[in-house]
């Protein structure tokens, strides 16, 4: 029951790394512990159609976890679905490859993560991606992660796209190129037509002596010798069990949970982990903290065509044809990941980068897809990119076992609520646009020229996240940061957290791939740390004079 290294958590993060170490540190020993199932054989996650019944359902492959009531939100709780089972969440997602904007990564480093800079970070990007298009300045093309061009485009998405030039907006076939803003289709994580999930893409792809996965394991906590992490106390079949970790513990069990998993442990807010009877061995006040998250609101409009995806008797004809087609050939409606195209877009012009998504579906979606229509039609949704509104991830427990407090607090800052509203107004010139507005159609909850005070009041009632938290371990060169630019816990040794809750801020698109690159970085950082030899307790404030953590840089790019 001893490792070299133990990683908590299977999602983008853990994988990457666990896979990259692997590889470069053969003679150390890997366990991967995640809490769900394998999925390599599931037929929802490997069909990516499924996502429209993973998202909206809590079932092993997903935590299914709810908000507390969100005064934003007119009192609502929003849903937080979130993934449980090798792939994290990117074997339930919409499987959309986006980065975000290079300067994104540009100000982490302005604020003090020495070695996340845009061209710090792009090498790992391009190691991680297959790009089917080919490898450039932009792209990779010979990495595990494949990215495609979708294999079905519904004619919806492509009236989408058409009605959004005839709107004035730009096109633009590339989202992670030269320039993000503009509308198109998005690419994919798909291979053969089928969802590559970041385990598919790491984990099942071959065998490797030195990593062992264990699945369906809670993990209760991380042990320490002293403050040094020597393992973790894990639950499987019905058993509590300490698994031994000789070189380091690192959390990927993403923004909710690695949080979560430090309190239980003792680090973090020392007043809220004594109120839950948890002995305090590090005061961190920041864990947990800073979460922040991209706030959606959708349009849904009902068509009388069956074009789209719905519950309709010609649609469900429709489908058995379309199954035979995808489960010989990878192709057809149900190779759709649903939210087909898209785009970034500027609420003023003089912006640097856009500070708006949109994301196109030919079905109506509507609260997560939990909330059914029969009938057919089509959803936009928008969302804000860089929201100013702070929320928190608090512990209910001192059971791991036990979901946490999820409390985003949506809209507590008006500016978020603004730009929502003038979002909408913005995807409303496209709906109104020739190409969608011929085929006619009934909004559900919205409608054209409505006053700025109902269409706020109705974003209140029907608004919620588009599934991308960050930010509750925030990564830092200060000493109040959770995990310096090395990704190391401070305050104590031997532990790392290698997931997206060490964003710093949120980047400005979906964070499934950027989840991804900062496992390919840790798993560098970390093999520089077992050729090397152990690394001193890390409490160090920021070194002023090189910019960086007191201690081992991080190894040049």
């Amino acid at each position: 029951m001893q490792y070299d290294y133990i990683i908590v958590g299977a999602g983008s993060g853990g994988c990457a790394l666990a896979s990259r170490l692997a590889d470069s540190c053969p003679d150390a020993t890997i366990a991967l512990i995640e809490a769900g199932p394998h999925t390599d054989r599931n037929l929802l996650v490997n069909m990516p159609v499924g996502v429209a019944a993973l998202v909206p359902n809590k079932l092993k492959t997903n935590y299914g976890y709810l908000t507390t009531p969100q005064p934003g939100l007119a009192g609502r709780q929003g849903y937080q679905p979130r993934g449980r089972g090798f792939g994290g969440s990117s074997a339930i997602n919409a499987m959309i490859y986006t980065r975000g904007h290079p300067l994104d990564y540009d100000e982490w480093a302005q604020l003090g993560c020495e070695g996340w800079s845009w061209a710090e970070v792009l090498p790992y990007f391009l190691r991680a991606e297959g790009n089917e298009r080919g490898a450039d300045a932009w792209h990779g093309d010979a990495g595990p992660l494949t990215v495609s061009d979708l294999r079905y485009q519904n004619p919806f998405s492509k009236r989408f796209v058409q009605a959004a030039l005839e709107a004035g907006y730009k096109p633009n076939r590339d989202f992670n190129g030269a320039d993000q803003e503009g509308i198109g289709f998005y690419q994919v994580t798909q291979r053969d037509g089928r969802r590559c999930s970041v385990a598919r893409a790491y984990i099942y792809d071959r065998v490797r002596p030195n990593l062992h996965t264990i699945a369906d394991a809670t993990v209760l906590r991380v042990c320490f010798d002293g403050k040094r992490a020597s393992g973790v106390e894990i639950v499987r079949g019905g058993r509590t069990e300490t698994l031994e970790a000789r070189a380091e513990v690192v959390l990927a069990a993403g923004a909710f949970n690695s949080p979560q998993l430090l309190m239980c442990s003792g680090i973090g807010p020392a007043a809220h982990l004594q109120s839950f009877g948890i002995g305090v061995l590090h005061d961190a006040p920041e864990v947990g903290q800073n979460l922040m998250d991209h706030v959606d609101f959708t349009i849904n409009k009902r068509v009388s065509s069956s074009e789209t995806t719905g519950f309709s008797l010609r649609g469900i004809a429709r489908m058995l044809p379309q199954f035979v087609d995808f489960m010989l050939h990878g192709r057809g409606m149900l190779s759709s990941n649903v939210a087909e195209a898209g785009g970034f877009l500027k609420s003023r012009p003089t912006l640097e980068r856009p500070d708006l998504q949109l994301h196109f579906c030919a079905a109506l979606v509507d609260d997560h897809n939990r909330r059914m229509h029969w009938g057919h039609g089509y959803s936009l949704h928008v969302c804000v990119l860089r929201p100013h509104s702070r929320g928190a991830v608090m512990l209910a427990s001192a059971d791991a076992r036990t979901a946490p407090l999820i409390d985003p607090r949506f809209f507590s800052d008006a500016r978020d609520l603004d730009l929502l509203v003038d979002g909408v107004k913005m995807a409303r010139r496209i709906l109104d646009a020739p190409s969608l507005a011929l085929h006619g159609g009934a909004e559900l909850y919205t409608r054209a020229g409505q006053p700025d005070a109902e269409l706020r009041r109705i974003i209140g009632e029907h608004a919620d996240t588009i599934y991308h938290p960050v930010a509750t371990c925030r990564m830092g060169g200060d000493g109040r940061s959770v995990v310096d630019p090395q990704l190391r816990v401070r305050g104590v040794t031997g532990l790392r957290i290698v997931d997206a809750s060490v964003m710093p801020t949120l980047i400005g698109g979906n964070t499934n791939s950027p989840t991804v690159m900062i496992g390919e970085r840790a798993a560098e950082l970390i093999a520089v740390s077992w050729r090397d030899g152990p690394i001193a307790l890390n409490t160090a404030p920021a070194d002023t004079a090189s910019g960086g953590v007191a201690g081992r840089t991080a190894p040049a790019v």
